[in-house]
């Protein structure tokens, strides 16, 4: 008889689809340390990197795409995937999986094809419009968590496992010792400016022109520009560009407002820790960004617009009121935290171990 459960998480690709596995995979070890755990990845996703940073053992697995045109790889797609399934079968059984968890993602579907009828599935969503690999493991899977109400059919809203210290984020207690961490004036109006784990060079340009048309005044501005991009200005007094923010915690101290893109987890953090925000939505996929932002949007915790109108002079005549006006800030915080899911982390857990535990039964 096993003395451990064995949960297999599928989240590859992208740190939007590695993050939440991570997170859930802290979380299982937090409950019962005796858990084995092991990320399914392919050679291709930042899983490479991400996964045995952060203490998980990866076993890679071939990456299937779904092509989006009629090309030779659609025509050897059945092939590519067959093969996948059945690699991914043998290491199931091999790891003697107790619950398969997907993220959705290229390694998501030759997951769940694979542990169907044979290991129960958990599939997590964390946009508002499901992508195709989950759309597929939801229809047989013993259970399903979504971000965003009406992602999935019979999905239970969990939002997005988060790390504990995002979690537990207290702002006004740490917010001088962020802003000293930052070197950031402590009775200044702080507003943080970033475009994800890769930057954005939109973002920084538009930033830039703000800098060069003194549209910011006395606001500091805390920057994170991406660490293949250009520093689009020298640090100031007021300016603090950083090629990479690995303390979002005391980011998120520091600051009052963010712009920044609306990919998942950034909405569900900025939500979880009440910060207000200008969402300006990545103008790619099927539109799932714009959709994850759209509900705090329009109860007034955050503004939007798209990419192409975003310039300095939106933020000189929508952003800039905003920030000038503390009472507004508050408001906007108090609405952007009632959307906010502390303890998706746990109750993702808990519903992932009840299915594998039941399974075992």
């Amino acid at each position: 008889m096993k003395k451990s459960l064995n949960v297999v998480l599928a989240g590859g690709g992208t740190a939007g689809h590695i993050e939440p596995a991570l997170n859930l995979a802290d979380h299982l070890k937090l409950i019962d340390p005796t858990i084995n755990i092991t990320v399914l990845g392919t050679a291709r996703g930042l899983e490479v990197d991400l996964v045995p940073a952060r203490g998980y053992k990866l076993e890679l697995i071939p990456a299937v795409p779904l092509p989006r045109k009629f090309n030779g790889d659609l025509v050897t797609l059945p092939t590519r995937l067959r093969s996948a399934i059945k690699q991914t079968r043998d290491l199931l059984t091999e790891l003697e999986a107790d619950v398969v968890v997907g993220f959705g993602g290229y390694v998501s579907i030759p997951a769940y094809l694979a542990a169907r009828g044979e290991v129960p599935i958990v599939v997590h969503e964390a946009n508002a419009r499901a992508g195709l690999a989950n759309r597929v493991g939801a229809r047989f899977a013993a259970a399903v968590a979504e971000t965003v109400p009406d992602s999935l059919p019979r999905a239970q809203l969990i939002g997005i496992p988060l790390r504990k210290t995002i979690e537990s984020l207290d702002r006004a207690a740490l917010r001088s010792k962020a802003r000293e961490h930052f070197g950031i004036n402590d009775s200044s109006t702080c507003v943080l400016v970033f475009g994800g784990s890769q930057g954005s060079v939109k973002l920084n340009s538009v930033v830039a022109d703000c800098l060069n048309s003194k549209i910011f005044g006395d606001i500091s501005i805390l920057h994170s520009v991406g660490l293949k991009n250009e520093f689009p200005k020298s640090e100031t007094s007021n300016y603090r560009p950083l090629k990479y923010i690995d303390r979002m915690d005391l980011a998120y101290a520091a600051t009052d407002f963010v712009i920044g893109r609306a990919g998942a987890m950034t909405v569900a953090e900025l939500t979880a820790v009440g910060l207000p925000a200008c969402f300006v939505p990545l103008p790619i996929g099927n539109g799932e960004q714009s959709l994850n932002a759209t509900p705090v949007v329009e109860a007034g915790g955050a503004i939007m617009i798209s990419d192409l109108e975003f310039n300095a002079d939106f933020v000189l005549n929508q952003v800039m009121p905003i920030l000038s006006d503390a009472k507004k800030l508050s408001e906007m915080s108090k609405i952007s935290a009632s959307f906010g899911h502390k303890d998706s982390a746990d109750d993702l857990a808990k519903l992932v171990l009840s299915i594998a535990r039941e399974g075992k039964s």
